[in-house]
């Protein structure tokens, strides 16, 4: 069996989401040279956000990680369908937006949903240099966002 992206998505249990549809004017993805800046990305699955609200008052931070995983994961479904999975040679750059309660500091553990993701797709050429930001509201009440610079082939 292939030990390529794909492959190791199936391994984790996970397939690639339609891209989300943007909610402004702008695109999902684009690249430039050897590199795709990947729009940020929001919790949503099958059209849907699937939480609102701030992380530490109603949106736990394990839930919170979770659904950064699926920001990730959009952010990968953005990546395929623009220059495929198998031409990403690193990830490069992961920014976080946590959507944070007063108080609440565990913006880096939230954040770990993307970057674990990563890691485990892509081994090595998946660790990255990194933001995990608390903010006051992200679009549509969503708890989390991330965005994502990758090296293409």
């Amino acid at each position: 069996m292939s030990n390529g992206p794909h492959a190791k998505l199936a391994e984790l249990g996970l397939t690639l989401p339609e891209v989300a549809s943007p909610l402004a004017s702008y695109v999902p993805a684009v690249q430039s040279g050897q590199h795709v800046y990947v729009s940020g990305q929001l919790p949503i699955a099958e059209g849907k956000l699937l939480a609102s609200g701030k992380v530490g008052n109603g949106v736990s931070a394990e839930q919170a990680k979770d659904l950064a995983q699926r920001c990730a994961l959009n952010a990968l479904a953005a990546i395929d369908s623009l220059v495929g999975l198998e031409n990403v040679v690193k990830i490069v750059k992961l920014t976080g937006f946590v959507a944070s309660a007063p108080g609440f500091t565990g913006q880096p553990g939230v954040v770990n949903g993307a970057s674990e993701l990563f890691g485990a797709v892509f081994g090595e050429a998946g660790r990255h240099a990194r933001s995990a930001v608390g903010v006051a509201e992200l679009p549509l009440d969503a708890p989390v966002e991330v965005e994502v610079i990758v090296e293409v082939a």
